[in-house]
């Protein structure tokens, strides 16, 4: 294999394809897989971890915000490094790194400890994971390639959706008693056979001819990054003080001065860290947008998903991961169509009816919560999330390809790198809009159900002997416990406001003629107003993803209608979705 195995149009090596395409594409896909389900199964864990570790209800904000920030960070500098020093050298480095850091994870001691792991993790994550796209775009000729990110988008869109699931199933099993721990050991074997495959399968070889890489604005890049993630991270959990937005507004004058000092080292024959002609090409520009749009709207509905599930109904983690399990069906049912040759004749209206159809489930998801409410179950909700998740896998199979086709080998890096980076921004962007919405509704929301649901509690009360006074005090009580359960920060602490409605409800409950029934019928109001208020809750911020998926839909058409090649001689070809993949030899 020659140095330019990577550089070249893998149709063009050694006459054909690369033989040992599929499985460094299993590497690739099962890299990525690691990394984003350490994105996710933190939170799920967080309880038994300060259970066993301590600390407060920041552990488990920095759980996730640690790796996040890291990662963020480093990914446009990491799809850099795979251009310069060889995407095979680079992804062995992080996925090796990235091992080690999770065994630090799963033996820490200490929340300090851990969370300095997590940050170790998401920087050796962002070493690792910008190589997947650059591989997969080198391996694989152009027939095969809408075949290969077809496969690739719907299996992140299912581990997505499987980790939470997966979380949950190890922490309740308590693994040769390791409990959360498990949920990082379980990367040891993942990532030692990364490493091993890769090192037999990768592609090896230099894939630009840069000569070093850009410090400064490796530095300036990282910066910006840090003073736009971390705001947009923290932000919610801190009231969003009057720092953050200053912090977003300087994190956007620095990427201004980076692009302006990007832009000068290239016309001076440097190598800069992001390829300046990138952003001319129309297709990587739009599929930039339109991925913020999505993945904002996508990670943001999922989020708030989640809480509605295990806060509001009060799902244990493993059953609310198998609740919104048709949503991975779907999306390997939107692949399967996708793949059968939809998205190679439709090209970007692939993109766009897989739009449609998250927009239909979105509304079916909202019509559910409006005719059920507190009673809906996770049957009622089967049906709209395997539509959704068919849109979603519909979308995302022909995604990565249509985007990324007109971008030149040596590019690869920095596209990879920067698209990664878009998508866990727009990840973290998901999860500050819409959980600030959904959070700066509840308490309204939750008050509502409460004096919707008075006149039943008064009349329940009533009838087993409650004075009105008792039943005035009785319904005030059960507003402030629901408005304060809605403001809590730390889940695991009772509110105060809840404390005083059961010693109100013991009181009255000793003097009524069946203090039982007073008991149950004070539980079931609070119980049933949670549910209510939660369900508003959602439908409202359903209508803010929806707002951003329409706002994707339009993004769509900067893109071309079907995926263009560059070709050596400049330029793009003509499109390559034009027929349905074919099988292309391997050498």
């Amino acid at each position: 294999m020659t140095d330019n195995v990577a550089l070249a149009p893998a149709s063009t090596v050694a006459g054909g394809a690369y033989r040992w395409r599929w499985p460094a594409f299993a590497v690739v896909l099962l890299a990525s897989i690691m990394d984003l389900l350490d994105t996710l199964v933190t939170n799920i864990a967080a309880p038994s971890i300060r259970a066993e570790l301590g600390g407060g209800p920041a552990l488990i904000q920095w759980l996730g915000a640690g790796y996040t920030l890291a990662l963020a960070a480093g990914l446009i500098t990491g799809g850099r490094l795979g251009d310069l020093y060889g995407r095979k050298r680079v992804f062995l480095v992080g996925a090796a790194g990235f091992t080690v850091a999770s065994l630090l994870c799963a033996v820490a001691t200490s929340p300090g400890t851990l969370v300095g792991a997590r940050v170790v993790q998401g920087l050796f994550g962002a070493v690792m994971l910008p190589q997947g796209l650059g591989v997969i775009r080198a391996m694989f000729p152009a027939q095969e390639l809408g075949k290969a990110f077809g496969v690739f988008g719907p299996a992140m869109g299912l581990a997505s959706v499987a980790g939470p699931v997966l979380a949950g199933a190890l922490v309740s099993a308590d693994v040769w008693g390791t409990g959360w721990r498990m949920i990082f050991l379980i990367n040891l074997p993942l990532g030692l056979f990364a490493v091993v495959a890769g090192a037999r399968y990768l592609p090896g070889g230099q894939t630009s001819g840069a000569r070093r890489l850009d410090v400064p604005g490796a530095l300036l890049a990282a910066v910006a990054a840090l003073l736009l993630v971390y705001p947009v991270v923290q932000g919610r959990e801190l009231g969003w003080p009057a720092w953050a937005f200053a912090m977003i507004a300087l994190s956007l004058v620095l990427f201004v001065v980076f692009a302006r000092i990007e832009t000068r080292v290239h016309r001076r024959g440097g190598d800069p860290l992001i390829v300046p002609t990138l952003f001319r090409n129309r297709a990587f520009t739009g599929g930039l947008a339109t991925g913020l749009a999505i993945f904002t709207s996508m990670v943001g509905f999922g989020l708030v998903l989640a809480v509605f599930l295990q806060v509001g109904l009060g799902y244990s983690p493993l059953r609310a991961g198998l609740t919104v399990l048709p949503q991975a069906l779907g999306s390997m049912v939107g692949f399967a169509f996708a793949g059968a040759g939809l998205s190679a004749r439709l090209g970007r209206r692939s993109l766009q009816l897989g739009i449609l159809l998250m927009l239909v489930g979105l509304a079916a998801v909202a019509l559910v919560l409006r005719a059920d409410g507190a009673g809906v179950s996770p049957w009622h909700l089967a049906g709209p999330l395997l539509v959704y998740g068919s849109g979603l896998g519909l979308f995302l199979s022909p995604f990565f390809d249509i985007v990324l086709a007109g971008v030149r080998p040596q590019e690869y890096g920095s596209a990879s790198g920067t698209m990664t980076a878009i998508q866990q921004f727009g990840g973290a962007l998901g999860a500050a809009v819409l959980g600030t919405v959904f959070f700066g509704v509840l308490v309204g929301q939750v008050s509502g159900a409460v004096d919707t649901g008075a006149a039943d509690l008064r009349a329940r009360l009533g009838a087993v002997g409650v004075a009105a006074s008792d039943q005035d005090r009785l319904v005030a009580d059960v507003r402030a416990c629901g408005r304060a359960g809605a403001q809590a920060s730390d889940p695991a602490r009772v509110p105060a406001a809840c404390a005083r409605l059961g010693e109100s409800t013991t009181r009255v409950a000793a003097a009524s003629a069946d203090p039982r029934a007073v008991g149950e019928a004070v539980e079931a109001a609070a119980r049933d107003a949670g549910r209510a208020g939660f369900s508003g809750t959602l439908v409202r911020t359903i209508g803010v993803s929806a707002a951003l998926l329409v706002a994707a839909f339009l993004l769509t058409m900067l893109l071309p209608p079907f995926a263009r090649r560059w070709q050596p001689g400049g330029g793009t070809g003509e499109r390559a979705a034009a027929a349905p993949p074919q099988p292309t030899a391997a050498t």
